[in-house]
């Protein structure tokens, strides 16, 4: 690796300690981590059992399927990639014990450990990377993970339909050497790869069973736990996996997982002992902030909300940017959320820091912040240009939650108090919600996004022309071609600059406007250590104990 980048890759990882595109809320929405009870088993000299909560039921335990937060967490125990995130929240070896990377930068050979095994006994080999690769890839599966492969060599035209599964240039050489050729060098590749969308799949179960990610009795994982069972909307078990090839590293002898989708219940379960980790109640953070409890760190993403520019009265850049800029962050994070979140006033959260050694954000600006006089007008001109007397009826959607639900209510206050709009307010289902989110069904809804790996383009290019992360059925050429030159970029300075202008337009053209960054602020039990919390949205149980 060149010296800048390497320098780069560590300045991004070594900004938070922590635990995502969304994705997404990839980009999803943020996952409510803490878990259930066996009160007093590590104390009573039994098995140490970590209680969390997942807050909802895993979108999929299929890598490819399950590119969200409630999913990312679990998966990211369960399985294991070709790298991982250390404590540092740096990629190093995982199930490939040596990487060799080619002079040019295009060839990567990863050799698999010998003694890297699957829950069943059986052995990782680099063919069950292939299968999973090409699962992902594959337009039958719809992944919406797929576009983060597009850098290998056929990948993009095979998710397309334009090309073939052969022509992916991801190749088992044998059984412990995989070969995988990119169409330009990236950098950030060891650390794409740790994002579970790229773990391996067991090749003979999923042939045998193409539902075998479904249920606990049929799951086979290769990571430091193992799926034991699964009680479908309520809360699923892990064991340590024995079979795991770095087991001894792991001290916790399972993991117990309730699916509570409510802060303040989540909260009175910790306080009970039922959890071991929670979440801080908004109404309750003001007081919790001084407990020895709490643990606090910063997260790569932004909660925000996707206007579908196909519909009306969204179709009207101006009234777009009118709703934008009535909305006042400050206000929302400090009398709302109230958990020391930082307002977004551009899309791409804080941590990613340029090769002058500026942040991102920084040097992106202050892009849509509240303005009222600003908001009133664009709404006038919008409604001229339209020839719109009366705005057009509009609806917030939200999926079920308190916090969505407050927000959701606050913002249906702000848009009556500066623009005078009553805006009705719509509550779905959260399973429900992701579907018809991605069917374009909804006016302006909710969303948010956690990166999925650390760069600031991986943010931007949520919103690319035929994303499936974009959900806004809005287009831009000029953007699209800023974020595809700046992914093949070299030198580091004109491609932050790409970035910066991408993002102005993304915030110009206003097909989303931005809420809050995510933090990750929770309570933990005095004895549980060891739990990492990844920038990228995602929680690592390997190294975590419960004394």
């Amino acid at each position: 690796m060149k010296k800048w980048l390497v320098l780069f890759l560590m300045a991004m990882f070594v900004f938070v300690l922590a635990a995502c595109t969304a994705s997404e809320d990839a980009g999803e929405e943020t996952p409510d981590e803490g878990g259930e009870s066996t009160e007093g088993t590590t104390e009573s000299g039994g098995d140490k059992i970590l209680l969390l909560n997942n807050g909802a039921e895993p979108t999929s335990f299929d890598p490819s399927i399950g590119f969200d937060a409630v999913s990312w967490s679990a998966l990211n125990n369960l399985m294991e990639g070709l790298t991982r995130l250390d404590e540092s929240s740096q990629p190093v070896e995982a199930t490939a014990e040596a990487i060799d990377i080619s002079e040019d930068g295009l060839t990567y050979t990863f050799t698999i450990r010998e003694e890297a095994n699957w829950s069943n006994g059986e052995p990782v080999t680099a063919g069950d990377f292939v299968f999973a690769w090409r699962h992902m890839l594959d337009p039958e599966t719809a992944s919406p993970a797929a576009f983060l492969a597009y850098f290998i060599e056929g990948a993009e035209a095979f998710n397309s339909g334009e090309g073939s599964a052969e022509d992916v240039a991801v190749v088992a050489e044998d059984d412990k050497t995989l070969v995988v050729t990119l169409t330009a060098p990236t950098e950030a590749f060891l650390n794409i790869i740790t994002n579970p969308s790229f773990f391996p799949i067991h090749e003979a179960t999923a042939a045998e069973n193409p539902q075998w990610h479904t249920e606990a009795e049929s799951f086979v994982g290769n990571g430091p736990f193992k799926l034991a069972s699964w009680s479908h909307d309520e809360s699923f078990t892990f064991e340590k996996n024995e079979e795991y090839w770095d087991a001894e590293a792991v001290k916790l002898d399972g993991v117990e997982w309730e699916m509570v989708n409510d802060e303040n219940t989540e909260y009175q379960m910790y306080e009970a002992g039922d959890l071991d980790v929670s979440n801080v109640p908004s109404e309750l953070s003001e007081q919790l902030m001084d407990s020895p409890d709490l643990v606090t760190l910063d997260q790569a993403g932004t909660y925000f909300y996707r206007y579908n520019v196909e519909m009306e009265p969204f179709n009207n850049k101006k009234v777009r940017q009118a709703l934008a800029f009535a909305v006042n962050q400050d206000d929302i994070v400090q009398y709302v959320t109230k958990n020391g979140e930082k307002p977004a006033y551009g899309f791409t959260s804080y941590g990613f820091e340029g090769p002058d050694g500026t942040d991102f954000r920084d040097a992106a600006g202050d892009i849509v912040k509240f303005d009222a006089e600003k908001a009133k007008q664009l709404l006038e001109e919008g409604m001229a240009e339209e020839g719109w007397e009366t705005l057009p009826e509009i609806t917030i959607t939200y999926s079920t939650s308190p916090s969505h639900q407050i927000i959701a209510e606050t913002l249906q206050d702000q848009f009556k108090q500066t623009l005078d709009i009553d805006v009705k307010l719509q509550n779905v289902e959260s399973s429900v919600f992701a579907a018809d989110q991605k069917e374009f069904k909804y006016q302006l809804s909710r969303s948010s996004f956690l990166s999925d790996y650390a760069d600031p383009v991986n943010a931007l290019e949520s919103f690319i022309t035929g994303s499936s992360m974009n959900r806004t059925q809005w287009s831009n050429p000029e953007f699209d071609q800023l974020i595809a030159d700046a992914k093949t970029e070299t030198d580091s300075e004109a491609r932050w600059q790409m970035l910066i202008e991408a993002e102005k337009i993304l915030m110009d053209e206003m097909p989303i406007f931005p809420i809050h960054f995510y933090n990750q602020v929770q309570l933990e039990k005095e004895g549980v250590e060891g739990i990492l919390r990844h920038p990228v949205g995602y929680m690592d149980l390997k190294y975590a104990d419960k004394n």
